[in-house]
């Protein structure tokens, strides 16, 4: 009887998802050997500091501060980046690529600003990369849109893709604490970094987003090109507007495509999501994202977005592919026919310009309480044709200020920008307006 294949992975990085990653291949070791038909060998992990304290009891002998020793080892079949950052992790994944090997990478970030180099190296070498774990943490949207819904053409992919995002304006919007409150019960529970601009300026969000809009249409969405926004600015007249209206405050990435038009455009940023929408209910740390394709209609994914349990869960589906890609020979990532098909579709792509990024918003406006403010306002909006639907006005006594709220019907983003310039060179507007677009499917 011939002994079952043993298969080596390596992880460059011990980092929470690291140690997720290593504590859960060693529990279910026995289980997943026998439902592949192979040994698995946790070969090695490369790690900065050895005496760092961790969770999971690690052999000495099996962590090394030398990634090349993992990447290099020819025991070593599977490659786990999970270190962060674009620069070391860049180098790393390149060269286990140009060995041939499957590289299994959680970094969005990495991704999305090297991405075509990767898939060069994949095509030019025959490695392959699997990259489940970089968006949306244990919900399996890039196998649904790589396997699963192939057949469809998408003109619409939204999603709620950061966690911490997410929780810090459930309990924003549910228990009326402040956003400084919230950011840091987030980093008490290690949803937030100590650093949280990547989360709370949507950067994070923009890396995955840039993912999804390659996968489904082909083309990376350059930065400059995206509308990113983050929810510092959110404060309680935001939240007094969403509730009094049936809208709920969510942070969103939205990818249309228009397909007669030729554009896509990408844009993060906190908005206001009618109840009725499934994303509306999504809360605290989990993650949604829906789908509307021209076969399958509109199809909604939601599971846990933060935390390292989510996304190791990600990479060890990853890891379990790239062994039965090993050993049967199907290949599990993106072909070179899968790759040359993305190349050519994006170059049919362009980007959306403001004039066609179109949706109803709204404004918060700090004014000075004195007679004939809103009368100045009203002449801005005239003045460029945008239509306010409804108006709310909050009183601040004896500051010498209000505070007025409002929508509008569906307008352009190139409009929506000059109200704003005319807005702010008011003297009677106080401070920055804080501007929220208002989700709607159709616009």
């Amino acid at each position: 009887m011939t002994s079952p294949r043993t298969i080596g992975i390596g992880l460059l990085g011990l980092g929470t998802v690291g140690q997720g990653v290593w504590k859960h291949l060693s529990e279910k070791q026995n289980d997943l050997a026998s439902r592949l038909g192979v040994n698995l060998d946790l070969r090695r992990a490369a790690v900065r500091n050895l005496r760092k304290a961790r969770s999971v009891k690690i052999p000495k002998n099996k962590i090394t501060l030398d990634p090349y020793e993992v990447i290099d080892d020819p025991k070593v079949h599977v490659v786990c980046e999970l270190i962060g950052g674009t620069t070391k992790a860049r180098e790393l994944t390149l060269r286990a690529l140009r060995l041939g090997k499957v590289v299994v990478s959680a970094n969005k970030a990495l991704l999305c600003e090297h991405g075509p180099e990767i898939f060069a190296a994949v095509r030019k070498h025959g490695g392959q990369f699997l990259f489940e774990a970089s968006v949306a943490g244990g919900v399996p949207i890039i196998k649904a849109l790589r396997e699963g819904l192939v057949a469809n053409r998408f003109d619409l992919i939204v999603g709620i893709l950061n966690g911490t995002c997410n929780h810090i304006l459930t309990r924003m919007g549910e228990d009326g604490l402040s956003f400084a409150d919230a950011l840091k019960e987030a980093q008490a529970l290690g949803y937030a970094e100590a650093n949280p601009t990547l989360d709370v300026e949507g950067i994070d969000a923009f890396h995955k987003a840039s993912i999804l809009a390659w996968l489904a249409h082909g083309k990376w969405a350059p930065r400059q090109r995206a509308l990113v926004e983050g929810i510092r600015n959110i404060g309680p007249a935001d939240i007094d507007f969403a509730r009094r209206f049936g809208l709920a405050l969510k942070h969103l990435a939205v990818i249309r495509r228009d397909f007669n038009a030729g554009w896509m455009t990408v844009g993060v940023y906190p908005a206001l999501v009618p109840n009725r929408e499934i994303l509306a209910r999504v809360s605290g740390v989990n993650n949604g994202i829906t789908l509307r394709g021209d076969v399958v209609g509109a199809t909604t994914l939601a599971g846990r977005g933060a935390g390292g349990d989510a996304t190791a869960s990600a990479v060890i589906g990853d890891i379990v592919d790239a062994i039965a890609a090993l050993t049967s020979g199907a290949r599990q990532g993106l072909s070179s026919d899968d790759l040359a098909s993305r190349e050519r579709l994006g170059k049919s792509v362009r980007m959306g310009d403001l004039d066609e990024i179109i949706s109803p918003f709204y404004l918060r406006l700090s004014l000075l309480d004195k007679a004939g403010v809103s009368e100045g306002i009203y002449r801005i909006f005239s003045k460029y044709k945008v239509s306010i639907a409804r108006v709310i006005q909050y009183e601040h006594p004896n500051q010498g200020r209000g505070t007025v709220t409002l929508s509008t019907y569906p307008v352009s983003e190139a409009k929506m920008a000059k109200v704003l310039k005319g807005l702010k060179s008011l003297k009677t507007v106080l401070e920055e307006p804080v501007v929220l677009r208002i989700f709607s499917p159709e616009t």
